[in-house]
């Protein structure tokens, strides 16, 4: 078996926008010292320290993909929001979107993104590797068609499929959101859509604060095809679990796509500061296990990973590592220097209990 693992130092180096962490500048709010947004290169530079440091880069075929074309692009988004974007983008830098700035150059930044997630899927079809990792950065899945939001400049997921589909029309694609954040953009962009299954599970209330609800379903051909998970605050390691075991496995089965795409956002970890969830690296490290084994009973194997958010600099580095352990099958590990601390910060049997409760409900609204 082989996983690929797709990064590129150059999407380390996006930045812009003034800020201090997701306020604007101004009046009353102070800079930051250690820079802006919290959407920062140093979690997944710090991902990629750690895997060299212990060695399990090299139980993965590291590499990387290029630039998405502008042809790729405008088979998903809108060509004034483009058109808007790489001007800007090549003048000096902006903003067109909410809380989604970049600096000169950021377009090309935002396409190399883009063309990891790309590149990693077409070698998962083409049978390069059995699955594979993007490190992308900027992220991508609350991009809309129409424009960025949320430090996502380009969908990158939905590039990647609609890329995949030039080669493969046929091509059955089930998307797994489990970043903290409602996945608004890939959501929009296949809500009409059937040869797409779309599952986010999310934190209610969080991010968008306007989409994500149970009852969205689809729309037209895609009715029935989007699944929202919307889990309680406070939700820990068993409650993900649950929710994995008892609405993503089964709808993704029953789908029985080609590919199995994970929108892969490390913030519903217990310390990110964008997010009041209680995961945990062993809880990523299981979830990617379980979706590991699925991928391999319904489309033998091929299973793609793409990096949205998480912004603990000190955790995401961890709950990565277990993500790639898991996925590669590598024996290397690295300890988890807080799994003492936030397992003893877990919800109590009757909270869980509770959380079980609602995730049971919410499978049975959406028929299973």
């Amino acid at each position: 078996m082989s996983t690929g693992f797709y990064w590129d130092e150059r999407t380390m180096w996006h930045g812009g926008g003034n800020y201090a962490f997701t306020v604007p500048l101004g009046g009353l709010v102070q800079p930051l010292a250690a820079g802006g947004l919290p959407e920062s290169p140093e979690t997944k530079r710090r991902l990629k320290n750690l895997m060299e440091v212990t060695g399990l880069t090299h139980d993965l075929s590291v590499t990387t993909a290029p630039e998405v074309t502008m042809a790729q692009i405008l088979a998903v988004h809108d060509a004034d929001y483009i058109d808007t974007f790489k001007a800007l983008s090549d003048d000096n830098g902006g903003e067109v979107g909410h809380h989604a700035p970049f600096a000169k150059g950021g377009f090309e930044l935002a396409a190399l993104s883009a063309g990891l997630t790309t590149g990693a899927v077409a070698d998962v079809l083409n049978g390069t590797h059995t699955n594979a990792y993007a490190l992308s950065r900027p992220p991508g899945h609350h991009c809309r068609a129409d424009g960025p939001m949320g430090f996502c400049l380009l969908a990158n997921i939905a590039i990647a499929i609609e890329a995949a589909k030039v080669a493969q029309p046929d091509l059955r694609i089930a998307v797994l959101d489990w970043d903290v954040h409602h996945g608004n953009g890939t959501e929009s962009i296949f809500y009409d859509r059937a040869d797409v299954l779309t599952v986010s599970l999310h934190q209610e209330g969080n991010y968008p604060l306007d989409t994500g609800a149970l009852a969205d379903r689809g729309a037209g051909a895609g009715q029935g095809f989007n699944l929202n998970l919307p889990l309680p605050a406070g939700a820990g390691h068993t409650a993900y679990l649950h929710a994995i075991d008892r609405v993503a496995i089964p709808a993704i089965e029953a789908y029985d796509p080609d590919l199995i795409i994970v929108a892969c956002g490390f913030d519903a970890g217990a310390v990110d500061p964008l997010a009041r969830m209680l995961a945990t690296a062993e809880t990523f490290r299981e979830m990617t296990r379980k979706i590991k084994t699925l991928a391999e009973r319904v489309c033998d194997g091929k299973l793609v990973l793409s990096h949205e958010g998480g912004y603990s600099e000190i955790y995401v580095p961890f709950c990565g590592h277990a993500t790639l352990e898991a996925l590669s099958g590598s024996k290397i590990t690295a300890r988890d220097p807080m799994a003492h601390a936030l397992n003893a910060r877990q919800p109590g049997p009757r909270f869980d209990a509770f959380l079980r409760g609602e995730i049971d409900h919410m499978a049975k609204e959406l028929g299973l």
